[in-house]
């Protein structure tokens, strides 16, 4: 099977969860700048998880570039993805109507580790459906940010438990880690797809 329904349908899916994430932002009751201080948080963890929906969909985007075709494995795999980034609205709700309190900062700390615990098997997947010695498996090599995410993630959801911010700078400082999309995917792909 070839990727473009599969990207098609992603792409759908990640646009839906923007558009949830920024309906969650109600208009302030007033007119003057102060008016904007109650919204600030829910503005604030919806940047943060804009982010994060971002770099998913540019990282999402080169993997499937590099992939010539999906198999059921594959498939499911996105799905899995998909279904934990589907949870981001919520928890970005949650954390910023409750001003990055204890509790919904820890569970937005999981969503972002079960995420990323997805996309790392999505990455294998594609990989093992291409070959374990294929250029894709060695342009992604070691893959030290994607084994270094989840431990920040982990860290950042036991900072939450004793103080909120703390866990939301982790999760801001894993962001700024991803903000550039993978270099060595987009080496790869420039590689299989010379320009004539």
């Amino acid at each position: 099977m070839e990727t473009n329904r599969l990207e098609a349908f992603s792409d759908g899916v990640f646009a839906i969860i923007i558009t949830i994430m920024v309906l969650e932002m109600k208009v302030p009751h007033g007119s003057d700048w102060s008016a904007l201080q109650p919204v600030l948080p829910v503005f604030l963890s919806y940047v943060l998880s804009f982010i994060y929906v971002g770099i998913y969909w540019n990282n999402h985007h080169h993997l499937l570039k590099a992939c010539p075709h999906v198999n059921a494995a594959i498939l499911w795999s996105n799905l899995h993805l998909l279904f934990w980034l589907s949870l981001l609205p919520f928890v970005t709700g949650w954390m910023g109507e409750n001003h990055f309190t204890t509790a919904p900062s820890a569970l937005y700390g999981g969503v972002l580790l079960c995420s990323a615990g997805a996309y790392y098997l999505l990455q294998h997947r594609i990989i093992a459906a291409v070959g374990c010695d294929s250029k894709l498996a060695r342009a992604i090599g070691p893959d030290f940010k994607g084994k270094l995410s989840p431990l920040f993630y982990a860290l950042g959801i036991l900072a939450s438990l004793i103080e909120p911010w703390i866990g939301g700078g982790i999760y801001v400082l894993v962001a700024i880690m991803w903000f550039i999309p993978d270099r060595r995917i987009e080496h790869f792909i420039e590689d299989s797809h010379p320009r004539h």
